[in-house]
């Protein structure tokens, strides 16, 4: 197995010293639109979340104008039965003039006619804003639904990338304190490799534990089809001194990770299309560059974990 992958790893060397220029050009145009398309991932994530928070806020003044609504028929309520007392009083009075005037009688049965009109006006009205209010219940009910609908997605993802995260430490409790850490942020899995678990000084080719490391990571992303996969080289600020195929530290880093999604890749339950492979160089540290244990952190591999949200974008769509 060694002797083929540094046969494997001489035909590389071998390759890439005659790589023309348009080619290197096509290599850097395809970096730059997987960086692109990984910066689109994160900003429609952020999008989600945006929308998510309006959608909330949308809730909140829809609960508000529900009060009002519920303030303002009560307000009719009070006018309606103040009418109707009204009402009553005139007619006893109606019933007590009826006996001493026909003109009292007109007069009262005029205002009886106008108090008449006056309560089915309101009763109208009444009957009006309590459609008003039947609708904006329902509209609020509908907000509600679609809110927590948005919620137990995002639950979901949550707690699926809480398992993801778990069944990776457990695959790869072998390579505890050797330079590997599982952890979970922002929701999103960051399984970090240090180069002296993977790599030679210099070198892009994986070594043997690192290979089993990786291959034993592939397991637990081939039960894991909906997740995006997101591999990223890092180095430390010591510039380049290896032979001329290598650029820098920039297309060091690009090389390693490409490493990383040529094992990955040989796990054939693994979708290419969830994979990306990227060069960082020295410009994401996680830790000082003035000491050699700082810089032994940041040579390293990450492997970054994101749960595809196709599940929001159709909720998001469909209201």
């Amino acid at each position: 197995m060694i002797k083929k992958i540094s046969l494997i790893t001489l035909t590389l060397v071998v390759a890439a010293s005659c790589v023309s220029p348009k080619i290197y050009k096509d290599l850097e145009a395809k970096y730059a639109n997987l960086k692109q398309e990984n910066r689109k991932l994160f900003d429609e994530n952020e999008e989600l979340l945006y929308q998510k928070t309006t959608a909330e806020n949308n809730l909140k003044q829809l609960k508000t104008a529900y009060a009002e609504a519920v303030s303002e028929r009560d307000k009719l309520q009070s006018d309606y039965n103040a009418a109707k007392a009204n009402l009553e009083t005139l007619k006893a009075s109606y019933d007590a003039l009826e006996k001493n005037s026909s003109a009292a009688i007109a007069s009262n049965s005029q205002k009886n006619r106008e108090l008449l009109a006056q309560l089915e006006a309101k009763e109208q009205a009444l009957a009006d804003e309590n459609q008003r209010l039947e609708n904006l219940k329902k509209e609020l009910q509908d907000r509600s639904n679609r809110v927590a609908e948005l919620e137990k997605v995002i639950s979901d993802k949550d707690a699926a990338m809480t398992a993801l995260k778990d069944a990776i430490s457990k695959a790869l409790t072998d390579f505890e304190g050797k330079g590997l850490t599982v952890e979970q942020r922002d929701g999103k899995v960051y399984v970090s490799m240090e180069n002296k678990l993977l790599f030679s000084s210099g070198s892009w080719a994986v070594g043997t534990e690192g290979r089993r490391a990786v291959q034993q990571l592939g397991t637990v992303l081939a039960s894991n089809p909906e997740i995006a996969v997101l591999i990223e080289g890092h180095t430390d600020n010591v510039p380049y001194q290896g032979n001329g195929q290598i650029v820098g530290n920039w297309d060091l880093s690009t090389k390693r990770a490409t490493a990383i999604v040529n094992i990955l890749r040989e796990n054939a339950a693994i979708n290419p299309e969830n994979l990306t492979a990227a060069g960082r160089g020295e410009f994401a540290p996680i830790a000082t560059n003035d000491t050699p244990e700082g810089k032994a952190k940041n040579r390293r591999i990450e492997v970054i974990l994101t749960p595809k949200l196709d599940e929001l974008s159709r909720l998001l769509n469909d209201n």
